[in-house]
């Protein structure tokens, strides 16, 4: 018999007993909506994070901090303070959220590590206010981070370098602020409020570069340093004894041609020099780490369903065995060779895997397409872009052949009882 003769028989033979085959297949259709549904998942939540933080993070930049464990924590408790360290900019105790910040001396000791071209301190600064010059105004909060984000522009432009205050204004703030749409906004100029020390208000005049797309890390409106540079002296002003600033962080440029080499050895010297560096795909890693830590449990749930499903494959053909050993008997006594009887079971096992599988991917392929676009359109219409289930080709595939591998591995028992079988001994059997 050939080995398309042999497949044909085994596919013919499968429906022999339908309800049990049924059964069987129902159970491993079960085991492969799953899995496939939790790898869906797993893709299309890690693509959104991909696509969200590689969006915003510029290539070629460090975004450098202090050091965890330079941050001053005891083991018995909290670190005492130390009325010497620096401030983040005009904001008195420090900034809320930021671990111990940089002063000038560190600025100087990155900038001295050999790969780093520029160094740009981040300073924590703050509006009360943004606004139109005769129109309402908003609360706000600004990103001292810009420098290493590359912005999803709704319209306009990066920030740039230029010695005048650019802002990229949040697309939510479009439509309240009174501009038609993102490209009308661009160019228009905003008022931002501060607040110094004695609790004056000042007001500062912007130019919006862009508009920012809504993305997975509210981040805020973005600020150049020339305007980040003229909050900070507002906030400053106004103290009546002086007080070290600080920065809560530092964006080093390198060159983005460097070696995954290179940059170790840049991140080892920082770290030795007490600083934490961490690229986009460091930050990426972090929450990847996670995201494939839940995902793995789940499918942990599938395998479990498909085991329980591997143990039907084993009662279907061990009683398909016995139930055709006569017929066994009959082709071994007509030349038919073990290896190939054994052939014969265990491509029934691994149609019936087949089977199960195609039919449970396919249906996960259906429900979950339409379920991620009800999703996509009302609980998560914020976050434009996320598609809650990606169902990718390579995945689907993956999963239909590791559920026929488990239904093989489940029927080489009974095709091995019927391979051994003797031909008079089968014959025999009532």
């Amino acid at each position: 018999m050939r080995a398309p003769d042999l497949l044909a028989s085994a596919v013919q033979n499968t429906f022999r007993s339908k309800l049990r085959t049924g059964l069987t297949v129902v159970a491993i259709f079960i085991g492969a909506f799953t899995l496939t549904i939790t790898s869906a998942i797993g893709a299309g939540i890690s693509s959104y994070i991909d696509s969200q933080l590689g969006a915003i993070g510029a290539e070629g930049v460090l975004n450098v901090t202090a050091a965890p464990e330079a941050q001053g924590a005891t083991d018995s408790g909290p670190a005492p303070y130390d009325p010497e360290k620096a401030t983040a900019g005009g904001l008195p105790g420090g900034a809320p959220g930021f671990g111990e910040l940089l002063g000038d001396a560190d600025i100087d000791a990155i900038s001295a590590v050999a790969g780093i071209d520029r160094v740009e301190p981040s300073r924590m600064v703050a509006a009360d206010f943004i606004g139109t010059p005769d129109g309402d105004r908003f609360e706000v909060s600004l990103n001292p981070f810009s420098a290493a984000t590359n912005p999803d522009l709704a319209a306009g432009s990066a920030l740039s370098t230029d010695a005048r205050h650019e802002i990229l204004l949040p697309s939510d703030y479009v439509e309240p602020l009174g501009f038609a749409d993102a490209a009308d906004a661009v160019g228009a100029e905003v008022v931002l409020g501060a607040s110094n020390a004695l609790g004056e208000q000042e007001t500062l005049t912007a130019t919006v570069a862009g508009v920012q797309n809504t993305t997975l890390l509210d981040l805020g409106a973005g600020v150049n340093t020339h305007l980040i540079d003229a909050l900070n002296e507002i906030q400053s002003s106004g103290r009546t004894t002086a007080a070290p600033s600080g920065y809560v962080g530092a964006i080093a440029h390198f060159d983005p041609a460097l070696g995954e080499d290179e940059l170790d050895r840049i991140k080892d010297e920082l770290a030795a020099d007490g600083f934490q560096a961490m690229t986009t795909e460091d930050q990426i890693g972090a929450f990847q780490t996670v995201i494939s830590g839940i995902i793995g449990v789940l499918n942990a749930f599938a395998v479990i369903a498909l085991i329980a499903a591997g143990f039907g494959i084993v009662n279907t053909l061990l009683m398909s065995v016995q139930e055709r050993t006569r017929e066994i008997g009959l082709m071994k006594a007509m030349g038919m060779g073990s290896g190939k009887v054994f052939g014969l079971f265990s491509l029934e096992a691994a149609f019936i895997g087949f089977l199960g599988s195609a039919l449970g991917a396919g249906v996960a392929i259906g429900a979950g397409t339409l379920i991620s676009n009800a999703l996509a359109d009302t609980v998560l219409s914020g976050l434009p872009g996320l598609r809650i289930m990606l169902f990718e080709p390579s995945s689907i595939a993956v999963v239909v052949l590791v559920v026929m591998l488990i239904a093989f591995i489940a029927g080489t028992l009974p095709a091995r009882r019927a391979a051994v079988q003797n031909p008079i001994d089968a014959l025999r059997y009532e």
